[in-house]
């Protein structure tokens, strides 16, 4: 059977962002369960808000296809979230949106449905952008992912995380190992052919 594929993405542009630093703990601890990971940057993507008229005029802008495509090309997600004003990113909602247009001859949310996903989420504040990620995973889920239930924030996440990248709290960094492998776990048990 082959590998679960996993497509991480953090859902912040910053250059230095602490959830660029999150998914990128989440996608080496997905690798070390045995998952075939793609590490994407969103800031590579660039999308105008969504527009009805813009995709019946045009159709999906290049950089929404491309990123549905990588949706689509994997069996699970790892998203590592900010919140703004106590909700989930413009981005993410503005990604999902556009990835979640149907082509001609294509199914309805082929990029989302039956697909696994674990939510976590880095804030320089308290609530560890929990409210962010909540957000996103009841997105998700309305949508046809089947999302892990597991709360993971990173809270005051400026002094989080050492210059290496890593996380200075070791319990930090295995719950993120570990919400990773449940991931990979999960994907994994959905793939093998039933009895």
């Amino acid at each position: 059977m082959a590998p679960p594929r996993i497509l991480a993405f953090a859902a912040s542009l910053r250059r230095d962002s602490f959830n660029k630093k999150l998914v990128r703990i989440a996608a080496r601890a997905a690798e070390n369960a045995g998952a075939q990971v793609t590490l994407i940057d969103l800031r590579d993507l660039p999308m105008p808000i969504y527009d009805g008229d813009l995709e019946r005029e045009h159709g999906l802008p290049e950089n929404a296809k491309k990123f549905k495509q990588q949706l689509i090309a994997h069996d699970g997600f790892i998203i590592a979230t900010p919140e703004y004003n106590k909700m989930m990113p413009a981005l993410l909602k503005n990604c999902i949106d556009w990835a979640s247009r149907a082509e001609p001859n294509e199914p309805g949310l082929i990029a989302f449905n039956g697909k696994v996903a674990a939510v976590m989420g880095a804030s320089p504040g308290n609530m560890a952008a929990l409210r962010g990620a909540m957000q996103a995973r009841l997105q998700l889920s309305l949508i046809g992912t089947l999302v892990l239930p597991d709360e993971l924030g990173i809270a005051r996440a400026n002094e989080a995380f050492s210059e290496d990248g890593s996380l200075k709290d070791a319990k930090q960094e295995q719950a993120v190992a570990t919400l990773a492998g449940n991931l990979v776990a999960t994907i994994a048990k959905l793939k093998q052919p039933s009895a």
